[in-house]
């Protein structure tokens, strides 16, 4: 029984995990690798009035209308993303929503074991959200990328901006 439980737990830690990751301030921050649909480079964003600041407006991708987020913005961290110089824009996509996040920089994907992901970091949520959207922190050699949950960031206030953004487009 004892040799059973251990190897689950090697075939745990040695499960890997594809991460998108991509700089937000100074900071490394990933996403799931199924959580984003494709990377383009930002097109024109047409501003949408009346969305909190942290929607920039929105933008044609391939044919679909879809908000245009900056997560800097939304998380409230420095900035090093101007709207207008931003290069690259990921898109997310669930059932509920589509939307674009802007980058600067191609973001590059890293795979990584799951034992590296530490999930007891608890410290962090966003008073306005349901559920912490922080997954957890990948250590992978000396960096430190803050995992995210993009869905449990969509809080009620997102959505309807969404709605509001891609309606008024």
């Amino acid at each position: 029984m004892a040799e059973i439980k251990k190897t689950k737990e090697q075939s745990s830690s040695t499960r890997s995990l594809q991460i998108v990751v991509f700089k937000l301030g100074n900071e490394e921050y990933g996403l799931q690798i199924d959580q984003i649909k494709e990377v383009v480079i930002t097109p024109n964003i047409t501003r949408v009035p009346q969305t909190p600041s942290y929607v920039k407006g929105v933008a044609n991708i391939r044919g679909n209308v879809i908000a245009i987020f900056d997560l800097e913005d939304r998380f409230n961290l420095e900035r090093t993303i101007q709207t207008q110089g931003s290069k690259y824009t990921l898109v997310v996509e669930s059932e509920d929503v589509k939307m674009g996040l802007l980058v600067n920089a191609v973001p590059n994907t890293v795979s990584v074991n799951a034992s590296d992901l530490d999930e007891t970091v608890g410290i962090i949520s966003d008073a306005n959200a349901d559920s912490n959207y922080i997954k957890g922190i990948i250590k992978s050699g000396n960096r430190l990328i803050i995992l995210v949950d993009i869905f449990k960031v969509i809080d009620h206030e997102m959505t309807s901006a969404i709605k509001k953004a891609t309606v008024a487009a």
